[in-house]
């Protein structure tokens, strides 16, 4: 490395308090998965040279945003007792964790955050944040099937509904893409939410085999606060 990380925890780095897992992230995830995040992105915050060669041509908004989600991801693999070298993307852009760790990264604006836990523990982990307001005109057409769309004008007022809807799709990909290495289509999964802060995905595909058997769908938490709507998936064993 070109030279030290700021030490998790410091003012300077993501927000922690407790053994694993502390923040937003925690409300929607088990206590196995060990999570850092941050509202802002810490100066002199250092990257791996593997890592700088991915954004050398990147703008400063993807710099910050690559950046700040791999010192929240180092610190969260610090917390879990594993020693973080680069995380680079692979296929499809999915992080490359370090052997027997299964993890997820979400970035917004005002937000950056990283749940990790060991594969012994969990098989998968879709996380993603959002602005906790309404999507641009013509995205929901874009990512709900009818019955979806049909679904939102049913649920109460006072949550942006239709981009809870967009962040739990984003979540199913993140954790189906690690078990299948396929991609999947926004409308190849049918999502139910749940005011009560839980939703459901029904995978609209043959079912893929996995070591756990078929795989059918998914069930997931989320949280609206802080002006966010933060959605998460954690697949068991």
């Amino acid at each position: 490395m070109s030279g030290p990380l700021p030490t998790p925890g410091s003012s300077s780095g993501p927000l922690s308090s407790g053994p694993l897992s502390s923040g937003l992230l925690a409300l929607v995830l088990p206590e196995v998965a060990a999570t850092a995040e941050t509202y802002a992105d810490p100066p002199g915050v250092r990257l791996f040279p593997e890592e700088e060669a991915v954004i050398a041509r990147a703008v400063d908004k993807r710099r910050r945003e690559f950046t700040t989600v791999r010192h929240c991801a180092r610190a969260a693999l610090e917390r879990l007792g594993v020693a973080a070298g680069p995380i680079l993307p692979g296929e499809r852009g999915a992080p490359g964790w370090p052997d027997g760790v299964v993890g997820s990264m979400t970035h917004c604006a005002g937000f950056r955050g990283c749940a990790v836990a060991h594969a012994a523990d969990l098989r998968a982990i879709g996380l993603d944040a959002e602005p906790a307001g309404p999507l641009p005109d013509g995205v929901l057409d874009a990512i709900a099937l009818p019955e979806e769309r049909a679904g939102l004008r049913l649920l109460p007022p006072g949550v942006p509904w239709d981009r809870l809807l967009f962040s739990a799709k984003e979540s199913v990909y993140k954790a189906w893409f690690p078990l299948t290495r396929r991609f999947l289509e926004f409308h190849e999964a049918r999502i139910e939410l749940d005011p009560a802060g839980g939703f459901t995905a029904t995978l609209l595909v043959p079912p893929p085999s996995t070591v756990a058997g078929p795989l059918t769908g998914f069930a997931g938490r989320w949280i609206r606060r802080d002006g966010l709507v933060i959605t998460a998936i954690a697949v068991t064993p």
